[in-house]
């Protein structure tokens, strides 16, 4: 189409389609989409990181502690993976009722409200670990889930008043502040027990009272200074709705499929990360190998994630899920080929590939439907994705002990398979005239 002479220069779509795939996903062209930054998308990004940084924090600090603690209140060894499983459910059941009330009321209120929850998570663990009571102990790691919950939603928060060309970068930002707390958490375990054990409180329980400490800080932040709301905010001069809207994904299967590609990016690391550390104690390792090979495993997950924000923007979300997919298959090949000294390569490669397609396959969501059924979409993107984790964790243990360690990795292929396809179905450019 031609332009008429004093008409503003029109932005040039991005390579590979990137405005195309968030504009066309919602039925706009990618001119028609506003690419000036909102006044108060600044302001948005700072308050939600520092929330992600102090939520990583507690979480790092209370899940480094969960798997001993469920072994000394129960007093047996094979439940200890407990700790990490009912936090996983805990965050994917609290990740539908939270985006229902973002979409009633709004961020603001849906992630104070999932922080304070997490925070009755933690003074619930260490009244359950005080008492020495399972009773207490295991529904408090469901009700700490609600950390989990939050620290998903923020992404999507991130990208309310993003423009098309940068909601890869927003989203890959508060992603990549969870890395503070990351590391930051288990080195404060040491800490928090002399803490607890001065206050008279058991051993393992100060972790939980760092963690509730956090939380509260945490939600003060987003009650104060989440102003103005970022999803009440971009709708601002739309026409009110006069009924809520209802989610059916089986009318929007490009959604579908942007929900399908970050569950089996999620599960396929989920199901190799969650038992390497069994391998390498069969396999002879040190404590010291295995603390390594996850603490790589760790920053893969994180540390590049602007990186991989910024590619999804500049080439397209396809082009970098699918970029995903490749360095998963470069690490399962890894995880085959080297010993088990070299278990940090594999790992570190199974970050990469996930902070890749997750960032990606994250941005596909946060714009995959029309504005109003965001917050309802990315729920239960967040639910699929907790759940299918949640499998994929339970499911290794009983393959591991049939094919071993090699057979766990090579189930994961078809899985990758589920990615890349739904990474394709996803990113389809619709026919304009539609």
């Amino acid at each position: 189409m031609s332009q008429s002479p004093g008409e503003p220069p029109r932005a040039q779509p991005a390579p590979d389609g990137a405005a195309d795939e968030t504009a066309l996903s919602v039925g706009l062209q990618p001119e028609a989409a506003a690419d000036r930054p909102h006044p108060a998308q600044g302001r948005t990004l700072v308050v939600l990181s520092v929330a992600q940084a102090l939520g990583g924090l507690s979480n790092g600090v209370a899940l480094g502690v969960g798997s001993l603690l469920v072994e000394q209140v129960t007093g047996r060894a094979e439940l200890a993976g407990l700790a990490a499983t009912l936090l996983t459910l805990g965050g994917a059941g609290l990740a539908v009722p939270l985006a229902r009330l973002a979409q009633r009321r709004g961020r603001r209120i849906a992630l104070t409200t999932g922080t304070l929850l997490a925070l009755a998570g933690a003074v619930i663990l260490a009244v359950g670990g005080s008492l020495d009571s399972p009773l207490l102990v295991l529904p408090g790691f469901f009700v700490l889930g609600g950390a989990m919950a939050v620290n998903l939603q923020s992404r999507f928060a991130a990208t309310d008043l993003s423009t098309p060309r940068h909601r890869g970068r927003d989203l890959s930002l508060v992603v990549w502040m969870t890395t503070i707390g990351v590391v930051i958490g288990p080195n404060l375990i040491g800490p928090g027990d002399a803490l607890g054990l001065a206050l008279g409180l058991p051993h393992l329980v100060g972790a939980y009272v760092i963690s509730a400490v956090a939380m509260a800080i945490t939600a003060a932040v987003l009650w104060v200074l989440l102003r103005p709301d970022p999803l009440l905010e971009s709708r601002v001069g739309l026409p009110p709705q006069t009924e809520r809207p209802r989610l059916r994904l089986r009318a929007h299967p490009r959604a579908l499929a942007a929900v399908i590609a970050v569950a089996a990016a999620h599960s396929t690391m989920v199901g190799v990360m969650a038992l390497t550390p069994v391998h390498l104690d069969h396999a002879g390792q040190h404590l010291g190998v295995i603390g390594f090979t996850m603490s790589a495993h760790t920053a893969g997950m994180y540390a590049l994630s602007p990186l991989f924000g910024w590619l999804t923007d500049r080439v397209g979300a396809r082009a970098t899920v699918l970029t995903g997919a490749v360095i998963l298959l470069l690490a399962i090949a890894a995880n085959l080929a080297l010993p088990a000294s070299l278990a940090p390569i594999g790992l570190a490669l199974l970050g990469l590939g996930w902070s890749a397609a997750t960032v990606a396959g994250s941005t596909l969501v946060a714009a995959a439907v029309e504005l109003p059924l965001r917050p309802a979409l990315q729920g239960r993107s967040d639910l699929v994705m907790g759940l299918c984790a949640a499998a994929a964790g339970a499911a290794a243990g009983p393959i591991l002990g049939v094919v071993g360690y090699a057979g766990l990795n090579l189930a994961m292929l078809p899985v990758i398979a589920a990615l890349v396809v739904a990474a394709i179905l996803a990113t389809r450019v619709r026919d304009r005239a539609a």
